[in-house]
């Protein structure tokens, strides 16, 4: 990228990540500790949401790109389907405050038990 970052978000996030250091992947989900191979990042302020006055005031710069967990997509799905990422982003954004969220804690205790290959229905 020769210094300068160019062309899409994902060329962005890539070059930000070399420059800021963000956690590597591990080889567990951060949140029900179930060793699964593909995990997915889970921005604890929402990406939308680093542009809001509020969030700039509340965070660092560095703060906003890096606050993320590695999560399997059951855990991320539950995450999502708990509040709106502008709550998430401002009252659940660390891993600890995400487990104070009664539905997110009740499905990481039933899901950890489950086997690394395990995809709930629909309905959980």
């Amino acid at each position: 990228m020769d210094g300068e970052p160019v062309g899409s978000i994902a060329d962005w996030l890539n070059y930000l990540s070399t420059m800021l250091k963000l956690p590597p992947q591990p080889d567990h989900c951060e949140l029900c500790e179930r060793p699964v191979a593909k995990l997915t990042r889970h921005h604890l302020i929402p990406r939308h949401l680093h542009r809001k006055k509020r969030f700039q005031k509340l965070f660092s710069r560095e703060e906003l790109i890096t606050r993320t967990l590695w999560v399997c997509r059951p855990c991320h799905n539950a995450i999502h389907r708990a509040c709106s990422e502008y709550e998430l982003g401002l009252n659940y954004n660390s891993r600890e405050k995400l487990l104070e969220l009664e539905e997110v804690r009740v499905f990481v205790e039933w899901i950890r038990e489950k086997p690394a290959g395990f995809v709930p229905k629909k309905g959980r």
